[in-house]
């Protein structure tokens, strides 16, 4: 069964890189995606925690900047 990505479903990969782990997030709905660095001692959901409050503010960001373009005035280019 094929489904399409679902509004707030997120994707979080670990990878270890010595002594730290870069944890990566992405939105399946938007495709945008974040990355970060952590010490590879902290607790896996730390990480998680962390890696999808950057994702959602990231998306707020996106969201921002293409409501702000929609209501730019074209004439004004």
């Amino acid at each position: 069964m094929n489904r399409g990505p679902r509004a707030g479903e997120i994707y979080i990969e670990f990878r270890p890189m010595g002594k730290q782990v870069q944890v990566t997030a992405i939105d399946a709905a938007t495709g945008v995606e974040v990355s970060m660095f952590g010490p590879s001692s902290a607790l896996q959901s730390d990480l998680q925690r962390l890696v999808v409050r950057k994702l959602k503010r990231r998306v707020e960001q996106v969201r921002a900047a293409e409501l702000a373009d929609k209501a730019r005035d074209p004439t004004l280019n």
